[in-house]
């Protein structure tokens, strides 16, 4: 990589609106992780009122806010801001120059990216929910050669990004992001909220290998697929609570992170 990269975007990574761009992208995950927190519970007592329960079906609740069409712009320019401060964390490495956490700043541009994305088609009143968007892509892969293999790694590989998420939050690994403390209350929701996500993302993993034994897309799900089957088990809506909860204080931890992240 030409030293002009790595200059325009260590440029861009100390640029104030990618800074302040990058929180208010924090303050929209927050608020997006509030709002699934408070479908997941519509769902495990019977209110489902429509929405799926992950983030597509979070920025429809949002749309439908007297504010929602502002907000949802907002949310657009906070994601594309955060994608690209992210952007900027792959190529320079800043607080974490390792080549793993590179990677994985590369990875979550590319997920606020799509968030971004899914924000301005609900402005445009158009696009698939997540859901659909998961069993289509899993059928695509399930029709190719060794397709069923590929589900099945791909569950894997969540299940294995849930389990190192509820390392994180047991832990308070997530605590490396911060330049400084938010306090003892954001710090705990970022424990409880990380495992939370952990276990959600646990049972979406299980949900792409029941896809790949099954050689059926249909089995295959995303978060609202996860809540929903937590929802189904013995004692479900009460454990379905605790999960929307635990997403609801990851929105919690967003908020602090948005103040007090090291950018």
């Amino acid at each position: 990589m030409s030293e002009q990269v790595r200059s325009t975007a260590r440029e861009a990574k100390d640029h104030p609106v990618v800074e302040k761009g990058a929180r208010l992208g924090f303050v929209i995950s927050g608020l997006l992780h509030l709002l699934i927190g408070w479908i997941a519970v519509q769902i495990a007592w019977g209110g489902d009122g429509g929405e799926d329960a992950d983030q597509s079906g979070a920025l429809e609740l949002l749309a439908g806010t007297p504010f929602g069409p502002v907000l949802l712009w907002v949310a657009v320019v906070g994601f594309v801001l955060l994608a690209l401060w992210h952007v900027t964390e792959a190529i320079v490495g800043g607080v974490h120059p390792e080549w793993y956490q590179r990677l994985a700043a590369a990875g979550k541009a590319i997920v606020y990216a799509v968030l971004a994305w899914s924000a301005f088609r609900v402005t445009q009143r158009a696009g698939q929910s997540s859901e659909e968007s998961t069993e289509s892509f899993t059928a695509t892969l399930l029709g190719t050669l060794a397709g069923q293999i590929l589900v099945a790694l791909i569950g894997l590989g969540i299940i294995g990004a849930g389990l190192f998420h509820v390392y994180r939050g047991w832990t308070q690994k997530f605590t490396d992001q911060l330049e400084s403390s938010p306090g003892r209350f954001v710090l705990v929701a970022g424990r409880v909220g990380y495992i939370a996500k952990g276990v959600a993302f646990a049972v979406i993993g299980m949900l792409f290998i029941s896809a790949a034994v099954a050689d059926n897309a249909s089995e295959a799900g995303g978060l609202d697929g996860a809540l929903r089957a937590v929802r189904d088990q013995p004692f479900g809506p009460y454990l379905l609570t605790l999960v929307a909860l635990g997403i609801a204080a990851f929105g919690v931890f967003c908020f602090g992170r948005a103040k007090h992240a090291e950018l």
